[in-house]
């Protein structure tokens, strides 16, 4: 790969989109993250007024037998309210008298020589949208004032209890915090949404440039540099999760990660990428032909898969419940595969059989946020749901609101493994498969398309910008049309 060009222009295209979306950053990136909007969210969501909120922020840690640290990657539910990114806080929230306060720890010089500084009480109070900021060395006395006999404190998880709290007369929750938290995330305000609006932007670019590269680059770990230098370069450093580009048979492992293969004599390559900014995810997914152009299987499966994403991208709107998106995505993925006679046999009876998921095993998408698989209400078990019950939750609770961001990501795979391991060894199924057609589409490996959608008032808005279809395929192709 000795002659690729990895110099980047940064620059968006001179339009007047582009220029109101760089005024519209040059204003968020100046605004304090809303935490005390986040904490009067969440004790609306506990439907209490009293209490105490406790939440320990990450700690410092090395790796086993090292002196290296891992990345920071700061606990969701603390950064929540918060919005501070360093390690070894912690934060309270009094309910009653609505007293949000930021406990940091306190850095000597001798310290800041080796690590660097961070803020102190006085630039935290700056930087920062709580109503005080104490050193954590403090936290004990005010645990003392505080838990009393009258106390409820609300912690996320049993062993986050403070040190001592137990043995003072406090009633300690670690049952009610994180649903109604999970319920508080569930709904974006408008900095969290310009914060994965832009992460959609930078990843978008690095999908762009993934496509301009693609016929000069021969392995799948070339790609994945690609488009981490792209990121890199926007100042979005950390990605949502680890980047998957899968070539070939590889694309039909959803989660498939080694990217160590070369792109020589595969057929499609499928990109599924995104990165965080300022703590705010993304998730996209784009298939692209390795070669420029689509085979006639390629471009099939791929016209299905847009199809399918299309169409149940124009049905969001708030009311709509998430799982009739998802059955509408598999009968219109059952009727194209009958057409394309993979699947066979009458319609109504292949689709109660529920063949379909041997080529589109998961759902449609998920909830995006300060995690690219987001929390929400109905994607935890209550107290005494049982799995059966958490399946008809699911199906009945997720209604489309406004501000919920969600992907829409529809798939058609080919995993040879698993279907015949499934599915051709199951009479129930294997009578709608036409094994000898399926054969020739093997070598397509997968497709998937994925996009984040925002919920508006009365529709939807694509977040996602990355080119995809024609528009893709003509950027691929565009040097190369040109010699």
């Amino acid at each position: 790969m000795e002659d690729v060009d990895f110099s980047f222009i940064l620059d968006d295209e001179f339009d007047a989109v582009a220029i109101a979306k760089r005024e519209d950053w040059e204003v968020w990136k100046t605004r304090k993250y809303p935490a005390k909007e986040h904490a009067r969210k969440v004790a609306q969501k506990l439907g209490v007024s009293d209490g105490l909120i406790y939440l320990p922020g990450k700690a410092s840690q090395n790796y086993e037998d090292s002196d290296q640290p891992p990345p920071l990657r700061q606990r969701r539910y603390f950064f929540y309210l918060t919005g501070a990114n360093f390690h070894d806080c912690y934060v309270t929230y009094e309910i009653r008298t609505d007293i949000l306060i930021l406990w940091i720890p306190y850095v000597e010089p001798r310290q800041v020589l080796w690590f660097g500084s961070t803020p102190d009480t006085a630039k935290a109070k700056q930087l920062y949208d709580v109503d005080e900021v104490r050193y954590s060395s403090q936290l004990p006395k005010f645990f003392e004032s505080r838990l009393v006999s009258s106390t409820m404190l609300y912690v996320l998880h049993e062993d986050q209890a403070p040190a001592g709290a137990r043995e003072t007369r406090a009633k300690i929750n670690h049952w009610m915090l994180q649903p109604a938290m999970d319920r508080a995330r569930c709904i974006k305000d408008e900095y969290e949404i310009a914060m994965i609006r832009r992460a959609n932007d930078v990843s978008s670019a690095a999908h762009r440039k993934v496509a301009e590269m693609l016929l000069r680059l021969g392995n799948e770990r070339e790609i994945e540099a690609v488009f981490q230098a792209v990121c890199n370069a926007r100042g979005a450093r950390s990605q949502a999760y680890p980047i998957i580009a899968g070539s070939g048979v590889n694309a039909s492992t959803l989660h498939y990660e080694d990217n160590d293969q070369p792109l020589h004599g595969k057929e499609l390559v499928v990109v599924d990428a995104g990165c965080e900014w300022q703590c705010y995810a993304s998730d996209v997914t784009r298939t692209l032909p390795i070669n420029g152009r689509f085979s006639t299987k390629g471009a099939a499966i791929y016209n299905l898969v847009q199809t399918m994403q299309e169409e149940c991208i124009r049905a969001i709107k708030p009311g709509v419940q998430f799982y009739q998106l998802h059955l509408h995505a598999a009968a219109v993925g059952t009727v194209g595969l009958l057409k394309l006679g993979i699947l066979k046999g009458d319609i109504a009876e292949v689709s109660r059989a529920g063949t379909i998921s041997a080529f589109f095993p998961h759902g449609l998408g998920h909830h995006v946020g300060l995690e690219v698989h987001d929390m929400s209400n109905a994607m935890r078990l209550g107290e005494g749901e049982t799995a059966t019950a958490r399946a008809k939750a699911l199906r009945e609770r997720q209604v489309l609101e406004p501000n919920m961001i969600v992907t829409v990501e529809p798939g058609i795979y080919f995993c040879r493994e698993y279907i015949e391991g499934y599915f051709l060894n199951n009479p129930s199924h294997a009578k709608f498969i036409n094994k000898e057609v399926l054969e020739g589409y093997y070598s397509v490996g997968g497709v998937r398309i994925e996009d984040d959608i925002l919920v508006t008032e009365d529709g939807y808005e694509n977040l996602t910008t990355a080119p995809k279809g024609q528009e893709m395929v003509d950027i691929i192709n565009a040097k190369k049309d040109r010699q």
